[in-house]
């Protein structure tokens, strides 16, 4: 995770099969959250596969099914971009809601790199690209593996 105050999480991977599901919409953006979760996952041992979602709206329903069919964790990537119409609380709020259920339902970790954004460059800041600023994609896919772990722990 990056900035001032991250903590320094356990991203083994080994043993672990993990699901990146993303999103579709916001080609660049979505191509750069998915590249650095890839980055992770593989620096960390854990098998990957991955899911399209159509957009961020399902990303709890395919996040679920991964779950419920093998995977140990999810990461989920999306980008919202505010408009000019309520959609973007609707979906943005969908979208969380949902991946929080999944993750209580099935007791599996889901890393939320599900970006809601003002505009476009927010995005491209945050999306791990050459001169972004943040690597979201790569900080969810530490998330998961990270509460994969505690769990692990915990579960003995």
């Amino acid at each position: 995770m990056s900035g001032a105050g991250s903590p320094t999480l356990n991203v083994d991977g080994t043993g672990l099969t993990v699901a990146i599901v993303a999103g579709q919409w916001h080609a660049e953006i979505s191509a750069g959250l998915l590249a650095g979760a890839r980055r992770v996952l593989e620096a960390s041992g854990a098998t990957i596969v991955e899911y399209a979602a159509p957009g961020s709206f399902e990303l709890p329903v395919v996040s679920k099914a991964a779950l419920e069919n093998g995977a140990d964790a999810v990461v989920a990537l999306g980008v919202i971009i505010r408009g000019g119409t309520p959609h973007f609380e609707f979906v943005s709020s969908a979208a969380t809601d949902g991946l929080t259920r999944v993750a209580l339902d099935t007791g599996k970790p889901v890393g939320f790199g599900v970006l809601t954004l003002e505009n476009e460059q927010q995005g491209l800041d945050r999306a791990g690209l050459p001169g972004s600023k943040e690597d979201k994609g790569a900080e969810a896919a530490e998330a998961a593996l990270a509460t994969a772990q505690a769990l692990r722990v915990i579960r003995g």
